[in-house]
């Protein structure tokens, strides 16, 4: 579980909401109570029509902007970003180094069966490449190519978000311009409870501006943020097995392989087991 987004997106809500409620009174000339908590000042950043207009109006432009499977996908999305164990590359690197010792004692052929036991579809066909004896060039082409497509799918998810990141905003500004236009069309001055309902109309017209900032880079940054962090793990695992492959199929020696393959991780991820998945590499 990705508790450091739990606790980050947690306590982002939490700190906005204990700021709304909290006044901190200091100062030469300051009375009474240094902090003070008024949770009816909630009640101050609520408006139905400003929520209508950023959370519906950001959520049809993403609708249109992107395919139907795209969206249907964004569950997969919070399950992706929320795992922290997906992707293990010295995993990977065990897993090749024992394909190398079956491979030298017993030739090329004796991967199939191991072939068979991946969950991993893309470990699968790298096994499957070699022990078919196609040529290296072909098999690193291949593997390669289905490496920069997945990329792009992946990079299409995040943009999804980023998408969302950048409408949200533009549309509270747009509720914030709506707010203002029935303000001053309903204004009346010289009438009774002109001036004084200014300052009132003036804030319900700047909460659509809160609400999209807080969409932005609360709720849809950080989900963009994640699973660009997610597809850079996946590529450096697939390209672990590529080069795993191609050594195996060129017959090196198991233990120069793990050397090999080992300076895809940093020393941090080493010692830690390919865990540090989000470390410096």
């Amino acid at each position: 579980m990705n508790i450091n987004y739990i606790i980050g997106i947690v306590g982002a809500f939490g700190v906005f909401l204990l700021g709304c409620v909290m006044g901190i009174n200091i100062g030469p000339n300051a009375v009474g109570d240094t902090i003070t908590f008024n949770p009816g000042n909630l009640w101050n950043f609520f408006d139905a029509a400003s929520i209508f207009i950023t959370i519906g109006c950001t959520i049809f432009v993403v609708l249109a902007s992107f395919p139907g499977p795209m969206l249907k996908a964004m569950p997969k999305h919070f399950k992706i970003i929320l795992n922290n164990k997906m992707f293990d590359p010295k995993g990977y690197i065990e897993q090749l180094v024992e394909l190398a010792q079956i491979a030298r004692k017993n030739g090329l052929l004796s991967l199939e069966e191991k072939a068979n036991e991946q969950s991993d579809p893309f470990f699968k066909q790298a096994i499957m490449l070699i022990v078919d004896a196609n040529d290296q060039d072909k098999v690193r082409g291949i593997l390669e190519n289905d490496i920069e497509c997945m990329s792009a799918r992946h990079e299409d998810a995040a943009a999804l978000y980023d998408k969302a990141s950048s409408v949200a905003p533009a549309f509270g500004m747009v509720g914030t311009l709506v707010g203002l236009i029935n303000m001053l069309k309903s204004m009346n001055l010289s009438g009774d409870g002109g001036a004084d309902t200014l300052g009132t109309s003036m804030g319900t017209a700047l909460i659509t501006t809160l609400y999209g900032c807080l969409l932005a880079h609360v709720v849809f940054g950080p989900v963009a943020q994640l699973l660009r962090g997610r597809d850079s793990e996946e590529v450096l695992c697939k390209q672990i097995i590529v080069e795993g492959v191609m050594a195996i199929q060129a017959g090196e020696n198991p233990k120069s392989l793990r050397e090999r393959l080992l300076t895809y991780m940093s020393q941090k991820q080493r010692e830690m087991g390919g865990e540090a998945g989000g470390e410096a590499k």
